[in-house]
């Protein structure tokens, strides 16, 4: 079962997943025009969910925030209940200020976040998803409204989840892990272009050098490395989904050297551009 909002106001959507056998996102093809951000739990036992052409393990009842941009399948979709919704809908950035480190779930941290419910976070869960599914269907004047509420109340329950679970000691007011979360929202928007230190350490107004110890602070990747990682990720779904040649792609990623981006990529994966394509190489994160 789908059951979906449009707002033709704001051409804002958010549509709820229950149940259905088919739930996946393939994004460099037949969902590319719908940019959703996508929150899913699964609710029966552990299972696989394949992220970019890489397996995860999904235990029982546990949520998994998936971005825009990312594909992805389940080994048991029906399993599964999901939110997805746009920018226009609900913008994480934009509301910031309102529900302190929003962002976290989805620019947070340097890996794939995937978040385990305790017992009393699954009744929540529970709870929530019923108010969902009677507020869909409740057509009136305010149900934008409302469903716009719930969801914020779905990620403020999944954001504190998730810094307990991976952020643990960091306070939500931190201002320094705040930046390392905007480090790689800027990263997520500029990537392409954009391939030093430098750059978004000027846009954050801090020095190079006061990133990189921030981010040791927390155990994070180092700037330059979460930069070049978004790079290859990207090359590896491009490589993954599309019949672009590795020429087209070093020019879309914003290198001029088609060799020394094959050799940039070798570095972090072991194999080359045609390589990875050739043989359909799947490389963990980090890696």
């Amino acid at each position: 079962m789908k059951l979906t909002l449009n707002d033709s106001k704001s051409e804002g959507v958010i549509s709820m997943w229950m149940d259905e056998p088919q739930f996946d996102r393939l994004f460099y093809t037949r969902d590319r025009e719908h940019r959703y951000l996508t929150i899913a739990w699964n609710k029966g036992p552990a299972q696989t969910i394949t992220i970019d052409e890489v397996p995860y393990n999904m235990p029982q009842q546990s949520i998994v925030p998936l971005m825009v941009n990312q594909s992805f399948r389940f080994q048991r979709p029906a399993d599964i209940v999901a939110w997805q919704f746009n920018r226009e809908f609900y913008c994480i950035v934009d509301h910031d200020e309102e529900v302190s480190c929003v962002g976290f779930i989805f620019y947070g941290s340097d890996k794939q976040v995937i978040i385990e419910l305790d017992e009393a976070s699954q009744k929540k869960l529970q709870l929530l998803s019923e108010i969902f599914i009677e507020e869909f269907n409740t057509r009136d004047n305010i149900q934008a409204d409302m469903l716009q509420m719930l969801l914020k109340r779905l990620i403020i329950i999944i954001t504190r989840l998730a810094k307990a679970q991976h952020a643990a000691g960091v306070a939500q007011s931190d201002d320094r892990f705040n930046i390392i979360r905007k480090f790689n929202l800027l990263v997520e928007n500029n990537y392409r272009n954009q391939h030093t230190v430098s750059f978004y350490a000027d846009a954050l107004n801090k020095s190079p050098k006061t990133l990189s110890n921030l981010f040791a602070l927390y155990n994070h990747k180092s700037p330059l490395a979460v930069i070049q990682e978004r790079i290859m990720m990207e090359a590896k779904r491009l490589l993954n989904y599309t019949e672009k040649s590795a020429k087209e792609i070093t020019y879309e990623l914003g290198f001029e050297d088609t060799a020394y981006f094959s050799n940039l990529f070798k570095k972090h994966t072991g194999v080359s551009p045609t390589g990875f394509r050739n043989n359909k190489v799947l490389v963990p994160e980090g890696k």
